[in-house]
C-alpha cells in the first residue's frame, strides 16, 4: 500500500520519470520514490467526511517515519516500514529534509505537490 501510494502520487502529480528504490536499513525497509516535482507533498487536516486524498495520511500512520528531501530536479519521498518482528530505531531528523513519525508530511516547497492538493494533474 505504501509503495502504491507514493508511486501513484508521483505519476499523477510530477513531470518526467519516476524512480522507485527499496533498501534494507536494519529492521526497516526504506521505500523511496524520486520524481521531478520540487514542491513537497502536503497532507490536509484529517477529515472523515472528505472523499479521497487520504493516501498520505495512511502512509504516515503505518510507516515508522516519512521523509521528504529536495534533490536536483525534484524531490525524494521515503517511507520507512518496520519489518515483521524487528525493533525499529528512533527516527532522526534529516538536516535538509523533513521527517515525521506518524504525522502529516509537510514541507517548505510552496504550493502542495504530490499529495493532490494543488499539484499538477495529468
Amino acid at each position: 500500500m505504501v509503495i502504491s501510494e507514493l508511486v501513484t502520487n508521483a505519476l499523477k502529480y510530477a513531470p518526467g520519470p519516476v524512480l522507485l528504490e527499496l533498501r534494507l536499513e536494519g529492521g526497516l525497509v526504506a521505500l523511496s520514490v524520486r520524481d521531478g516535482e520540487p514542491r513537497f507533498p502536503v497532507v490536509g487536516d484529517t477529515d472523515p467526511t472528505r472523499v479521497g486524498r487520504h493516501g498520505l495520511e495512511i502512509v504516515t500512520a503505518v510507516a515508522h517515519d516519512v521523509e521528504v528531501r529536495r534533490e536536483p530536479g525534484g524531490k525524494r519521498v521515503t517511507a520507512r516500514v518496520v519489518l515483521d518482528g524487528a525493533t525499529a530505531p528512533a527516527p532522526v531528523p534529516a538536516h535538509d529534509g523533513r521527517r515525521h513519525r506518524g504525522r502529516p508530511v509537510t514541507g517548505g516547497g510552496g504550493r502542495a505537490g504530490a499529495c493532490g492538493q494543488g499539484g499538477r494533474r495529468r
